[in-house]
């Protein structure tokens, strides 16, 4: 597995090594011991998710203010644009962003550490998408940052408006959200 800081440096990209032939292929997804190991982390996943999603639907940019999840995220049908973003105040990197394409071809992961929000926007027919996290999802502590926040100025790919959740459409902008005062543990 190849492991590589993106423009946000305590979000990560994991890229598994991937055997394939005629019949298909096979890869290791996770590997508590590699992770550990290539990404200086160590955590313990608790929970893990699976959603389905249309062409053009948006999820998030969600987050929890206390209960701050990790995430490892990944694709395994379709192809998204996966957006990670430091919500920690007292971070230089305060409302910052990256983004990157994960798709079932790509096999990419993404590390997304807690202290950050989180989103992603379909690009294929449909997307099958599976998150690992680090603490047990907390609805009363769910936040929501608006996904189109002219403050954080994410270029999401799109191709016509977003689908979204009753949720993700109202939420709430970075300089009025609630945020992570002291910097998360990550790398």
């Amino acid at each position: 597995m190849k492991v590589t800081p993106t423009g946000l440096p305590e979000v990560l990209l994991l890229e598994p090594r991937v055997f394939g032939d005629a019949r298909g292929f096979f890869l290791e997804s996770y590997n508590a011991r590699s992770f550990r190991e290539l990404s200086g982390l160590d955590v313990q996943f608790v929970q893990d998710n699976h959603s389905r999603s249309a062409r053009g639907v948006l999820r998030g940019l969600h987050y929890q203010l206390h209960q701050a999840q990790g995430k490892l995220v990944r694709v395994v049908r379709g192809s998204v644009f996966d957006v990670a973003v430091d919500l920690r105040r007292s971070s230089p990197r305060f409302g910052r962003w990256v983004g990157v394409e994960l798709s079932e071809d790509n096999h990419r992961q993404l590390w997304v550490p807690p202290g950050f929000g989180h989103g992603f926007l379909v690009l294929s027919e449909t997307a099958d998408f599976l998150y690992k996290t680090t603490d047990y999802y907390a609805p009363e502590h769910e936040r929501c940052i608006a996904w189109n926040d002219p403050d954080i100025g994410i270029d999401w790919p799109l191709q016509a408006a977003p689908v979204l959740s009753a949720k993700d459409a109202q939420g709430s902008r970075l300089a009025d959200a609630e945020a992570y005062e002291d910097p998360s543990p990550s790398r």
